[in-house]
């Protein structure tokens, strides 16, 4: 099947109130033109220099989704034109996005990353340290981001169950965090949570943001590399 063809049907079995990020790591710019040709306007990358030669390349409607684990000194080269921040897993980090931000008079919306799978290589917050980040002074005086939301990534695993438990735990900090009075700084709308082998289920779970790669673009050479 096409790339369009993929997009579409993909599209097609999304509830209306869940946005597809299509993730096009490594995949060449003529990939990316095809999916968007098909009216797809979100790709997330998780390199930022691969990411701003494609920003460079390509039509200037797209909305670009950092995905992968951000380095404090990369964050200057993608905040010029970044639209969200998925893996925001640290105060010190928030002050740099916060800092690169202020340089060009935006607001930058990111995603606090929770740690959700058993796995230690995955980054991210337990639940207190989430609760830290927003009640610390230092949070409070930042004035050029806005945190619209959480991002998780589940165990790699066939466990059906395990994965799903995982999901609702983020599903319940996420709830939690709506609980608290909106700001303008905080706004947690989103929800992203769910790759290519997992979506539906993530979906089933309150995913309002799913982030689809091999399942619209094929899969990549990189051994063992999946999303």
């Amino acid at each position: 099947m096409s790339i369009a063809k993929n997009l579409t049907q993909i599209k097609s079995q999304l509830p209306a109130h869940v946005t597809l990020v299509a993730v096009s790591k490594t995949k060449p710019v003529s990939d990316l033109m095809e999916a968007y040709n098909t009216g797809q306007r979100i790709f997330g990358e998780n390199k930022i220099q691969e990411m701003t030669d494609k920003w460079e390349q390509m039509p200037k409607d797209i909305e670009w989704h950092m995905i992968g684990h951000v380095q404090t000194n990369k964050v200057k080269f993608m905040a010029e034109y970044v639209s969200l921040i998925h893996g925001v897993d640290s105060l010190k980090l928030l002050q740099e996005i916060n800092k690169q931000a202020k340089k060009h008079n935006r607001v930058i919306d990111c995603l606090l990353q929770i740690h959700i799978a058993e796995e230690e290589t995955k980054f991210g917050l337990d639940e207190e340290e989430l609760n830290h980040i927003l009640t610390s002074d230092d949070y409070n005086n930042l004035e050029n981001i806005r945190i619209v939301g959480l991002m998780g990534m589940a165990t790699f695993t066939e466990n059906q169950n395990q994965i799903e438990k995982e999901f609702n735990h983020l599903k319940t900090i996420f709830d939690k965090l709506n609980t608290i009075p909106f700001t303008q700084k905080l706004k947690p709308n989103i929800l992203s949570m769910g790759m290519s082998g997992d979506y539906q289920l993530a979906i089933s779970c309150g995913s309002t943001m799913v982030r689809i790669g091999s399942s619209i673009f094929g899969t990549r050479n990189q051994k063992n590399e999946k999303i």
